[in-house]
C-alpha cells in the first residue's frame, strides 16, 4: 500500500507540474523539478500518456498536458455553480477598479483560482501566468485567507504548500514563518491583505476573505495591477471596493449550494421522466399523422421522419 501511495503522489506531482508550467517540458526538466530519476519519470510519463492525461510531441519530444484536466475542471466548476453566481460580482469589481480581479476558493489546506475578470483596457495590463494553486505566502489572497486561521493552522498550511523556489517570486517575497505570522496580525487588524513586489516585481495586489455569516472563509477576492497605478491612496480606495465585493460574495455563497442542489434535482427528474416524455411525444406524433392522413391501415404504412 505504501508503494501505491508513492506512485499516486508522483503521478499527481507530474500533472501539477505540467499544469503550473502550462507548456511542454522535456523529460530531463521534469525529472530535475520533481527530484526523481529519469527512468522513474519516463515510466510515469509513459503511463500517463497511455491513459490520456499527457501527450508527447512526436517531433521534439517534450511532454505537455492534454485537455482532459481542463475539461474535468470545467465540469467541476459548472457543477459547483461558482461561475454563474459569482462572476457578476467579479465583473463589477473589475469594472470599478479597472484592474485584474480574481476569486479563489478554499480547498483543504490551500486556495485555488476559480474566477477572474480583466478591468484594464489600455496602458499597462497585468496578465499573470495561469496557475491552479494560489501561492499562499506571496499573494494578497493567501495572506487574507491565512489571517482567518489560527497562527498554528496558518503556519501548517504554509509549510505544507511551501515557500516556492528561491528567485521564483518578487524581491519582497516572504520566506519565514515568523514573517507570515506578522503579516497575519497586520491583515487581521486592517481587514484586508496587501502584497507589493512579492508575487512579482512591480505588482501590487489587495485581497479580502469571503466569510458567509462571519464563519470560516470559503474563498478570497482580490485586485492586482501594476504598482505604478496601485499605490498610496489608490490602495485604500481599492480595499474598500474589495471589502464590499467580499461581503456581496459572502451573502451569495449559500445560494451556490442551493442552486446546485436544485439543478441536480431537476436533472434527475428529467432523466427519470425522459422515457415517458419520449413515448408520449411518439404517441402524439402518431395521432396527428393518422388524423391528417386517415387510418394508416387503409393508406398503408406512414414513415416517421
Amino acid at each position: 500500500m505504501k508503494g501505491s501511495n508513492i506512485l499516486i503522489e508522483r503521478c499527481f506531482a507530474t500533472i501539477e507540474l505540467l499544469a503550473d508550467e502550462a507548456k511542454s517540458l522535456r523529460l530531463e526538466d521534469i525529472a530535475e523539478r520533481l527530484d526523481l530519476p529519469k527512468s522513474a519519470v519516463h515510466r510515469l510519463l509513459t503511463t500517463l500518456c497511455l491513459i490520456g492525461w499527457i501527450e508527447q510531441d512526436s517531433k521534439t519530444g517534450p511532454y505537455r498536458l492534454t485537455l482532459r484536466l481542463a475539461i474535468l475542471g470545467r465540469r467541476f466548476m459548472v457543477a459547483t455553480e461558482i461561475p454563474d453566481i459569482c462572476q457578476c460580482i467579479v465583473d463589477r469589481l473589475a469594472q470599478d477598479s479597472k484592474e485584474l480581479v480574481r476569486m479563489a476558493t478554499v480547498k483543504q489546506d490551500g486556495l485555488a483560482w476559480t474566477a477572474c475578470a480583466q478591468g484594464a483596457k489600455a496602458g499597462l495590463i497585468y496578465e499573470p501566468e495561469t496557475t491552479a494553486e494560489v501561492p499562499l505566502p506571496v499573494t494578497a489572497d493567501g495572506k487574507a485567507w491565512l489571517a482567518t486561521l489560527t497562527a498554528g493552522a496558518a503556519a501548517k498550511a504554509v509549510l505544507k504548500n511551501g515557500f516556492g523556489r528561491p528567485g521564483s517570486y518578487g524581491p519582497k517575497a516572504v520566506r519565514t514563518i515568523e514573517a507570515i505570522i506578522r503579516e497575519r496580525e497586520c491583515t487581521r487588524e486592517q481587514g484586508w491583505a496587501l502584497a507589493v513586489d512579492e508575487a512579482e516585481l512591480g505588482v501590487t495586489s489587495i485581497a479580502a476573505a469571503i466569510r458567509p455569516n462571519d464563519g470560516p472563509a470559503v474563498g478570497t477576492v482580490s485586485v492586482a495591477g501594476p504598482i505604478l497605478r496601485l499605490n498610496g491612496g489608490r490602495i485604500l480606495e481599492i480595499s474598500r471596493l474589495i471589502s464590499v465585493a467580499a461581503d456581496a460574495l459572502a451573502t451569495l455563497w449559500p445560494l451556490r449550494d442551493i442552486q446546485a442542489s436544485r439543478q441536480r434535482s431537476v436533472a434527475q427528474a428529467m432523466i427519470s421522466t425522459e422515457p415517458t416524455r419520449r413515448l408520449d411525444s411518439l404517441l402524439e406524433h402518431l395521432r396527428l399523422t393518422q388524423s391528417r392522413f386517415g387510418d394508416s391501415r387503409e393508406r398503408g404504412p406512414v414513415r416517421l421522419n
